[in-house]
């Protein structure tokens, strides 16, 4: 069932003997060189305490550069957080919205990048919503959408629910012809698909490495355009905010120059490592070679579920929207029970009563995704 050579090579991976896994928009699994960078990190922690720590904590701004130039930044422009919420946060709660002012944004966000911005109603910001997915945020939609007082647009690249991909570059152009800044949440595209921050003119871009980064959980990132630092206030400092964190009772130095000082405290180091170590293993491969390789396993598979009956909630009319991610159901078929039952015959997929949600990556073959078309 394995085969067919794939962007990303199978013997980078351990996966379980039996499993074909199609879940990464849920969970990614580790590569093998992540596996044992962290068993590395434990290793040294639990033989010499901080002096086998202090070496990683040092290899701190290298990941930083790592993982910013994977989508085109640099390393002082990328905070180390916990999550994706972490991210859309310390924007919603940085910049300086007034009441009235308005967030424009799609009805069909996952709640890391919804309830950040829907808490700001507290002081009279307005959140508009596309009515996604009924329509998408398109350009045109979103021109319709925008008013003078329209500050934020927020999206992300992919749809978690149906993995609809949006037209970034595009929607930057849309957003900054009225005056707004478009700041988007990654985390269903990083590590499936290339992307260039700036040559998509995006101001701000969160995620985390769990899912298709291939990271541990409980490690994200914001990213922020260099010049939007002192727009951004810092309000949750900490005592590595500082240009000198190491000078601890100077309570009046200034904040450090770059994006770091929203990390706050320590940084989760072993997560960063992860992640790292992860992105490297994505960029040796190529999101290029893996988005092609990603788009033609769910091609394959769309192909094959409409003709086993099965009707598809993801847009598959045209490239440019397709993602990694498929969803699909059948009128009278309980898709909870069937996903229970592909999951005891070895394919982790994730199942809703809204439908099946399957998530091939870069490692995936055909001769997969036929075995479960089959297992249907």
């Amino acid at each position: 069932m394995i085969g067919a050579a794939t962007p990303l090579a199978r013997e980078t991976f351990d996966l379980a003997p039996g499993l074909v896994y199609l879940n990464h928009a849920a969970t990614g699994v580790l590569p093998v060189a992540t596996r044992e960078a962290l068993h590395a990190f434990v290793d040294d922690h639990a033989a010499r305490g901080v002096l086998g720590t202090a070496p990683h904590e040092m290899q701190v701004p290298a990941y930083r550069r790592r993982i910013a130039a994977f989508f085109g930044g640099r390393g002082e422009e990328i905070a180390l957080l916990r999550n994706t919420n972490d991210g859309a946060t310390i924007l919603a709660q940085g910049l300086d919205l007034q009441p009235g002012d308005e967030i424009v944004t799609g009805a069909n966000e996952f709640g890391a990048n919804a309830y950040p911005w829907l808490a700001l109603r507290e002081r009279g910001v307005a959140v508009r919503f596309v009515d996604a997915p009924r329509e998408r945020m398109t350009p045109d939609v979103l021109r319709r959408m925008l008013t003078p007082r329209t500050k934020v647009v927020t999206t992300s690249w992919v749809t978690f629910d149906d993995g609809y991909r949006h037209d970034l570059a595009a929607l930057a152009e849309v957003a900054h012809a009225h005056g707004a800044l478009f700041v988007v949440d990654g985390i269903q595209g990083l590590g499936a698909f290339p992307l260039d921050v700036a040559a998509c003119g995006i101001d701000a871009l969160y995620g985390s490495g769990a899912k298709w980064l291939m990271a541990l959980q409980g490690i994200g990132f914001l990213w922020l355009r260099a010049d939007l630092l002192d727009r951004v206030a810092l309000r949750l400092p900490g005592w590595r905010s500082v240009a000198d964190c190491w000078n601890f009772l100077d309570y009046t130095q200034p904040l450090v120059p770059d994006a770091s000082r929203y990390e706050g405290g320590t940084v989760n180091f072993i997560g960063a490592l992860a992640l790292a170590t992860s992105v490297d293993v994505l960029a040796a491969a190529g999101t290029d070679r893996i988005g092609a390789h990603v788009l033609a396993l769910t091609d394959r598979l769309a192909e094959g579920l409409r003709a086993r009956g099965y009707a598809l909630r993801s847009d598959r009319s045209r490239d440019a929207v397709k993602s990694g991610i498929v969803t699909f159901f059948r009128e009278g078929e309980d898709p909870v029970a069937l996903g229970k039952r592909l999951q005891h015959a070895g394919f982790c997929t994730t199942y809703r009563p809204s439908g099946i949600r399957v998530a091939p990556h870069g490692y995936n073959t055909p001769g997969e995704i036929d075995g479960f078309l089959e297992a249907l």
